[in-house]
């Protein structure tokens, strides 16, 4: 993606997104004039394509978007958003009333549940995965409940009848791998974020006279850690670049990586603050509770390394250099 369309974005996330509104959306505060301002910028028809009347961007530059979004913890499901809005657009029937999350639900004996989606609690729809076809259907018609984490936006959602709504053709692969690709790359925002507040920290937290980034101790932390961010965005980037919809292999790569990765940055975040990072009034655990949350969603390091495996197993003849390179091609 150009700088000309990134850095007006980020700006704007910057302007509507600080920590303050995070911490009121997450008490309980309507997101009404954050998503205002985030639709009014156009930036949700971003991979909606021309003939449609959108950007017709690709999933590499939304991938962009995404990392921006992880960087500012934006408490609304925008990437999402995005998705949904390019998958349901050749119906001719966009929505234009509110954030849109994606689920892949299971089935039980009572009908549909999806487990732990994020920032449920603030979306209106849900694009639905199922068996041959996606569905868009309003959340007010769901059983919607708070997962009872603090401060998190997810909820569990059931449908105890076939949801009803704008039905649009089933992308190749579902929903989850396009989900997985974008997390990852909202993951690696979040990852840079807290990189960053990190490094400042250890560079002004003075002790027995010095700042603490000048033990050695202390910059293998933050060496490890910077390498674990670069790790995380050129996975994402992988992820994205392959198409849209991405190919299984790229998705599970990305996602996989980044959710390894969320939990080492957040412990090493942690481990430099100290017990200042966990306090609610510290700005650090607005990020690194986000990362926790969605190493799970969208599938797990172990959903994807599982899927991955499979796909290096029945290649046979071909070692792991060459798969891994073809996924990275």
């Amino acid at each position: 993606m150009t700088a000309e369309l990134l850095a007006p974005f980020e700006k704007m996330l910057g302007d509507i997104c600080p920590p303050s509104v995070i911490r009121s959306v997450e008490a309980g505060s309507p997101i009404t004039g954050l998503w205002s301002s985030i639709e009014s910028s156009g930036f949700l028809d971003a991979l909606v394509a021309e003939v449609h009347g959108g950007a017709g961007l690709s999933l590499a530059d939304v991938g962009a978007l995404a990392h921006a979004i992880g960087q500012h913890a934006v408490p609304a499901p925008v990437s999402q958003t995005i998705v949904a809005r390019a998958l349901i657009a050749p119906t001719g029937s966009i929505p234009s009333d509110g954030p849109i999350v994606l689920v892949v639900p299971a089935s039980d004996r009572a009908g549909l549940v999806a487990r732990a989606v994020p920032q449920a609690m603030v979306a209106r729809h849900a694009l639905i995965e199922r068996s041959d076809r996606l569905v868009l259907a309003p959340l007010n018609e769901a059983d919607v409940r708070p997962t009872g984490v603090r401060g998190s936006l997810g909820a569990d959602i059931a449908w105890h009848s076939s949801p009803a709504g704008i039905e649009a053709p089933l992308p190749p692969g579902g929903l989850r791998p396009i989900a997985a690709a974008l997390r990852a790359a909202e993951i690696g925002g979040t990852c840079s974020r807290l990189l960053d507040m990190t490094t400042a920290y250890a560079r002004d937290r003075v002790q027995f006279g010095k700042p603490i980034a000048r033990l050695q101790a202390i910059q293998q932390q933050l060496a490890v850690m910077a390498e674990q961010v670069v790790l995380v965005r050129m996975a994402a980037q992988v992820g994205c670049r392959a198409g849209f919809p991405p190919p299984m292999a790229a998705a599970a790569t990305a996602k996989q990586i980044a959710s390894v990765a969320a939990v080492q940055v957040a412990s090493t975040g942690h481990a430099i603050h100290g017990a200042i990072g966990l306090s609610e009034e510290f700005d650090l655990q607005i990020f690194s509770r986000r990362l926790h949350e969605w190493r799970l969603a969208d599938g797990s390091e172990g959903y994807w390394a599982k899927l991955l495996g499979r796909a290096r197993l029945v290649k046979h003849g071909q070692n792991s250099l060459k798969f891994a390179a073809q996924i990275a091609a």
